[in-house]
C-alpha cells in the first residue's frame, strides 16, 4: 500500500497556500487598477435628473415604534415619535428636481495594466490615510462605476464604496476634502426640518449621523454635521436590486422585491411624491377588501410607506406605486408584489430616511 510522507504534504500545502494568496492578489488588482489608470466615462453625473399597483394607502395617525426605529448600519438612539415639523401640516415648497440621464451600464472589460505591488500599495495607502485619503479613494472608485467593467468588478467596486460611506457618510466626523458632508452652526430659532430642507435631505439622517435624540434637544450655535443631498436610487429589475446614490456618488446596494409576471414594476423615471411618506399607514388590499393596520400582525407593508409618481418612460403618469417594507423576507429578491418596490424593514427604514420628497428621483431599467 502506497504512503504519503509528511514533507510531500508540507509542499502540497505550500503549494495551495501560493495559489490562494495570488489569486486574492488578483481580486484586489481587478478593483484598483482602474482607479490608477482610468480615466473619467462620458458623464458620470447621476442619471435622475385604472386601478394600479397595491392601492395608495390612507394616512393615519401610526407611530414609529421605537423598538423598529434603528439604523441598517450600526444602532442609533431616535425619537419615538415622527418630528411635527415634517407633518403634512406644514405645507413645503419644493422646486422641480432637475432630470438628469443616468448613464448606461458598461458591458465590457479593461485591460488591467501596471505594477501589481504598486497598485496594492496605493490602494492600502488611500483606504487607511488619516483622513483625506479616504475621499481620494471614494471619489476614485466611485469614477470607475462610469467606467467599462465587467459584473464581477463593479460588484467588488461597490463593496468598497459601501465599507467607505460607513467612514464618510454614515458617522459624524466630517472628513477633510469632502463636498458631499460639512458642518453646520445651528443659528438662533434654527429646527432640524429646516435645516434638511436647506441640505435637500430628510431631517431623520441628520438626527442618525450627529445621534440626535429628539429635534427639540438642537441648541444655536451647536455644530452638527450636514449633508448635501439629494439621495436618489436607481433599481434593476433583472437583478432585484437598488442602488442607492447621494447626488451622483454611490452609497449602497440593497436587495429588493418587485412586480409579478403579469403586474410589473413599470420601468421609467419617478420620484418622491410631495406627502408620499408614511409611516405604518392604514392599508385596504385591493383584491380582499380587508384593512389592515400597523398593529396588525399579518400587516403588509412593513413600517415605512415611500409613495411614487411617475415621471417618464413607461412610468410617465402612473400613481399608486411606492417602495415600502416587509416582515417577510421571502418577498424580497423575487417577482412577488402588485408592481411596489419590497425591502426588508431594517433596509426600508434607512432608505425612508434618506429620500427626500419632490426631489430624490428613481430610476427603473431592466
Amino acid at each position: 500500500m502506497a504512503r504519503y510522507h509528511g514533507s510531500s504534504y508540507r509542499k502540497y500545502g505550500k503549494r495551495r497556500s501560493r495559489r490562494r494568496r495570488w489569486a486574492y492578489i488578483f481580486l484586489v488588482v481587478l478593483v484598483i487598477a482602474a482607479a490608477k489608470f482610468l480615466t473619467r466615462g462620458p458623464n458620470s453625473a447621476f442619471g435622475f435628473g385604472g386601478k394600479e399597483a397595491e392601492s395608495a394607502p390612507t394616512v393615519n395617525d401610526a407611530k414609529a415604534d421605537s423598538a423598529n426605529i434603528r439604523s441598517g448600519l450600526r444602532p442609533i438612539r431616535r425619537s419615538v415619535a415622527e418630528s411635527t415639523e415634517d407633518s403634512p401640516r406644514v405645507p413645503f415648497e419644493y422646486g422641480a428636481a432637475p432630470e438628469r440621464d443616468l448613464p448606461e451600464a458598461p458591458a465590457s472589460t479593461r485591460e488591467i495594466t501596471g505594477e501589481p505591488k504598486a497598485l496594492i500599495a496605493e490602494i492600502n495607502s488611500l483606504v487607511t490615510a488619516k483622513p483625506a485619503g479616504i475621499i481620494e479613494a471614494r471619489d476614485k472608485l466611485n469614477e470607475m462605476l462610469s467606467t467599462p467593467l465587467s459584473r464581477q468588478q463593479s460588484t467588488l467596486v461597490k463593496k468598497q464604496l459601501s465599507s467607505l460611506a460607513d467612514k464618510w457618510l454614515f458617522s459624524r466626523t466630517v472628513l477633510p476634502g469632502d463636498t458631499l458632508c460639512g458642518s453646520y452652526k445651528v443659528k438662533p430659532g434654527g429646527r432640524l426640518g429646516k435645516i434638511g430642507r436647506k441640505f435637500k435631505v430628510p431631517y431623520q439622517i441628520l438626527m442618525r449621523v450627529n445621534n440626535i435624540v429628539k429635534p427639540e434637544a438642537l441648541r444655536a450655535d451647536e455644530s452638527i454635521k450636514v449633508i448635501n443631498g439629494p439621495f436618489h436610487v436607481s433599481i434593476c429589475r433583472s437583478t432585484f436590486t437598488m442602488d442607492l446614490y447621494l447626488q451622483d456618488t454611490f452609497v449602497r446596494s440593497f436587495s429588493v422585491g418587485l412586480g409579478s409576471a403579469d403586474r410589473e414594476t413599470p420601468t421609467g423615471l419617478w420620484r418622491v411624491k410631495p406627502g408620499g411618506k408614511l409611516v405604518k399607514p392604514l392599508w385596504t388590499d385591493p383584491d380582499s377588501g380587508v384593512i389592515y393596520r400597523g398593529t396588525d400582525s399579518d400587516y403588509p407593508l412593513g413600517s415605512r410607506w415611500i409613495g411614487l409618481e411617475g415621471l417618464k418612460g413607461a412610468a410617465e403618469g402612473r400613481t399608486g406605486f411606492a417602495i415600502h417594507g416587509t416582515r417577510n423576507s421571502r418577498q424580497v429578491g423575487h417577482a412577488v408584489s402588485r408592481g411596489c418596490i419590497r425591502m426588508n424593514d431594517r433596509d426600508v427604514l434607512l432608505v425612508y430616511d434618506l429620500l427626500t420628497p419632490g426631489l430624490s428621483q428613481v430610476l427603473i431599467v431592466e
